[in-house]
């Protein structure tokens, strides 16, 4: 405090009127001094930020109902923070409209590292590629922690459809327009983007059944209401275990390290992708120390092999190493994309 009060009495002494000039020029050894204690305070800010965070319990938003494949991710993070911070971390589910729910609420959230949300492919890219009315800004409304998990489409089958691969798939549809459907985990979903993505980038003319879930689309798929659905790995497992349903191809970029015998649709049309993903968000404003506190922990996590396992039972590929600007910036580019697939397939807001 001494110090303080020194340097404004020299500054003051020093100080004189520039003609035209309506604020005090100051002697440059008072302006490299002022500049000096500037640095001093913002470092020892971000310190005691750092030292001072968590104090007390921290909400982890999750944007679907308890069960599913979001649910036990959020809560192996909570778990994760919750060991590391000396904290409780509770799970908070908030389920509805299509996810916006829980991330208005998160961005409405006081900015203090307190409330983070498990941010979803959904709530960050695809509602607003639909042209959905949100309350709140993908980009700018949240401070963007890092990227946790992809969340691979899988393509499959009834076993007794006589396309084999990915290539016959797409001539078989081209040979019978108008009688090869799709179904999808519901409009506007990443499965249904896939599926629009795939007529686009292959000419072919599947067309789309939107179900409630992966659930009744498998039912029908057995079925043989529809010949192929694609959605969430978790959703068709059993039935592809049980020899009931043939997995074709996945969307992801390349082939998932739990399914290295199912090629990626990217084999067939180069540079395909089609995924979902979850990261973690805070509300915009959230002092970048404890953003980079929360980074650091995602990156432990990540990097633990019994932890990258339990995202991989999940039907997941665990992302590490992702930085909070390259999450950002893969959100504004899955935005691009997915705005582009919407226009061009000419879909309308579920």
């Amino acid at each position: 405090m001494k110090l303080v009060r020194s340097l404004f009495i020299f500054s003051d002494k020093h100080n004189r009127r520039v003609p035209g000039h309506h604020g005090p020029h100051l002697h440059p050894a008072a302006r490299a001094t002022l500049a000096a204690l500037a640095v001093a305070a913002t470092a020892f800010g971000a310190e005691a930020a750092e030292i001072a965070y968590p104090t007390r319990p921290i909400r982890m938003i999750v944007p679907f109902p308890p069960g599913g494949s979001a649910d036990p991710l959020a809560r192996a993070f909570a778990a994760w923070f919750a060991d590391k911070f000396g904290v409780a971390v509770v799970a908070d589910n908030r389920p509805g409209a299509g996810t916006a729910i829980a991330h208005t609420m998160a961005a409405r959230a006081t900015p203090d590292g307190h409330t983070l949300l498990l941010g979803s492919s959904t709530g960050l890219a695809t509602n607003a590629a639909l042209g959905s009315k949100l309350d709140y800004d993908p980009l700018k409304d949240f401070a963007f922690v890092g990227m946790a998990a992809h969340v691979p489409q899988l393509l499959v089958v009834h076993a007794s459809l006589s396309a084999k691969n990915l290539g016959e798939l797409i001539e078989m549809t081209k040979a019978q327009p108008g009688k090869i459907f799709a179904g999808s985990p519901g409009v506007g979903t990443v499965g249904h983007l896939a599926v629009e993505m795939l007529n686009q980038r292959s000419g072919s003319k599947f067309g789309h059944v939107p179900y409630k879930g992966m659930g009744p689309a498998v039912i029908d798929l057995l079925g043989n209401r529809i010949q192929l659905a694609i959605g969430s790995v978790t959703g068709s497992q059993p039935q592809i275990a049980a020899g009931r349903l043939r997995a074709i191809a996945t969307s992801h970029f390349e082939r998932l390290r739990s399914m290295p015998t199912v090629p990626a649709i990217a084999e067939t049309l180069p540079g395909y992708t089609g995924n979902g993903w979850y990261g973690i968000v805070a509300p915009a404003g959230t002092p970048a120390p404890i953003i980079k506190k929360l980074h650091a922990e995602m990156s432990r996590a990540l990097a633990t092999p019994e932890f990258s396992k339990q995202i991989e039972f999940l039907g997941m590929e665990p992302v590490n190493r992702t930085s909070p600007q390259e999450f950002r910036e893969w959100v504004r580019s899955e935005l691009t994309h997915w705005t582009k697939v919407v226009r061009d397939a000419g879909i309308t807001p579920p």
